[in-house]
């Protein structure tokens, strides 16, 4: 079965390399090799071709966020690293710069995405779009601002606006990330705190956050590599070298410029 279970990876992998036939889905490729000049530039190039279109500003705001991920080293210290020392050690300010232009590119996107749904309220790529748009703000607020209560407002929004996409339309398999994200991520905190988090109207299921998580690794489009990622951080946390091995050697070879697959990689060989 785990044979199995490769192959069928390895196949539907091929189809995030195999479907980069626009600016937007090779500016997702540049963003995940940690080029992100050239993410920008292409993301741009989609805005001026498809002004309406709320991708395209999401797209950009994405770029800003994972370039401060990596100048900050945000996943190596939140996802990877275990020892507390590290992850209380003094690291740079968060770049006033780019977070004027992060916030500005989230601006526009929930401008664009409030046009669309007043003309088309089931419009998918809109709702998607401002799903994306709370969970990069979410995630800007607590790894970036460590501003945890107000991340989980976010996030909270978020998964009930992708539940809603979902209902309607099922193909938006990257929306299954912000359910997974929050059921994954709130059920390792405590079992007071999860009950205190199930009160507030927060989800805590790791099975159901693992099994949403798959499902984006398997068949989604722009955020397929992030969620590998994070299953391969839920795999080693579940000491299952196996699956984290397999998730990581897949970006690795993606992605050959982004050396924090490549380091993880090493570790557990």
């Amino acid at each position: 079965m785990k044979l199995l279970h490769a192959l069928v990876l390895a196949t539907i992998a091929g189809s995030f390399s195999r479907a980069e036939t626009s600016p937007l889905d090779q500016g997702y490729r540049e963003m995940y090799n940690l080029q992100f000049g050239d993410a920008h530039r292409l993301f741009g190039q989609w805005q001026q071709t498809h002004a309406a279109d709320p991708m395209g500003p999401v797209s950009d705001a994405a770029a800003y966020l994972f370039s401060e991920f990596d100048r900050l080293k945000i996943l190596q210290s939140e996802l990877f690293v275990d020892d507390q020392s590290f992850r209380n050690m003094h690291r740079p300010e968060a770049d006033q710069d780019v977070k004027t232009r992060f916030e500005e590119a989230l601006r526009k996107t929930d401008q664009l995405v409030t046009y669309a749904l007043e003309k088309s309220p089931q419009d998918g790529n809109a709702q998607f779009a401002n799903v994306l748009r709370l969970g990069l703000h979410a995630d800007y607020l607590a790894l970036i601002e460590k501003k945890y209560m107000a991340s989980l407002g976010e996030m909270k929004t978020g998964r009930a606006l992708a539940e809603r996409l979902m209902s309607g339309h099922p193909e938006f398999y990257d929306a299954e990330l912000a359910v997974g994200v929050e059921n994954y991520l709130l059920s390792q905190k405590p079992a007071p705190v999860r009950w205190l988090l199930r009160m507030g109207g927060s989800e805590t299921d790791k099975t159901i956050g693992i099994e949403k998580l798959r499902i984006t690794a398997e068949k989604g489009h722009y955020l397929l590599p992030y969620a590998r990622l994070l299953l391969a951080v839920a795999a080693l946390r579940d000491k299952d070298t196996t699956q984290a091995r397999q998730m990581l050697a897949w970006l690795a070879r993606e992605f050959p410029r982004n050396q924090l697959y490549k380091e993880e990689l090493a570790k557990l060989h």
